[in-house]
């Protein structure tokens, strides 16, 4: 049986979501982001059980369909923003829509729907989040942030980072108090 958990997006969410599964003695199979799968079936009462020990941990089990697959689009982008830099040349709708065996039309429509902007604008923030992360490390130049996040150009990085935060890359790199947001925040 698979669970859907939100807010669960990076390694160390799969770590504290498969510790506290099996504290709570269930038999996990498999964690990745945003699911759990264990064997056998689970009761009305343990899915809330799970539902409860995972909400002081900033997690949450989904229960409706839309709402999965607005996880699902998610913890793709995140994965793919800042796990998978070989496929950011692909087209995201494309990678999507093979992703989660839905048209891209209708995910695009849901999307916007439930979480009041589009994918693309989502896709974008995650992409400037990955961009201050770089920034910060100070290990890459401008320039091979802008290719490994398949940016055109360093000038339309510089750009669309300017339209997100209001600073500019090299601002950005100088003011030290800015903190970067955790991405299921974004």
């Amino acid at each position: 049986m698979k669970l859907y958990i939100k807010n669960m997006v990076c390694n160390r969410c799969v770590l504290v979501v498969r510790s506290e599964m099996e504290k709570m003695g269930f038999d996990v199979k498999d964690v990745i982001l945003g699911e759990v799968s264990v064997i056998g079936e689970l009761s009305k009462e343990q899915k809330e059980k799970v539902g409860e020990a995972l909400i002081p941990l900033g997690f949450e089990v989904i229960d409706d369909k839309k709402s999965r697959i607005i996880e699902k689009i998610k913890n793709f982008i995140i994965d793919l923003v800042h796990h998978r830099d070989g496929l950011l040349k692909a087209n995201l709708s494309d990678l999507l829509s093979a992703e989660l065996a839905h048209d891209y039309s209708y995910l695009s429509n849901l999307f916007s729907e439930v979480e009041g902007t589009t994918i693309e604008k989502y896709f974008i923030a995650q992409k400037i989040e990955k961009v201050k992360e770089l920034l910060v490390y100070d290990e890459l130049s401008l320039s091979e942030i802008a290719y490994r996040l398949n940016y055109s150009s360093v000038a339309y990085l510089s750009n669309q980072f300017k339209k997100v935060t209001g600073l500019t890359p090299s601002h950005f790199k100088q003011i030290k108090e800015i903190k970067r947001k955790p991405l299921d925040e974004v």
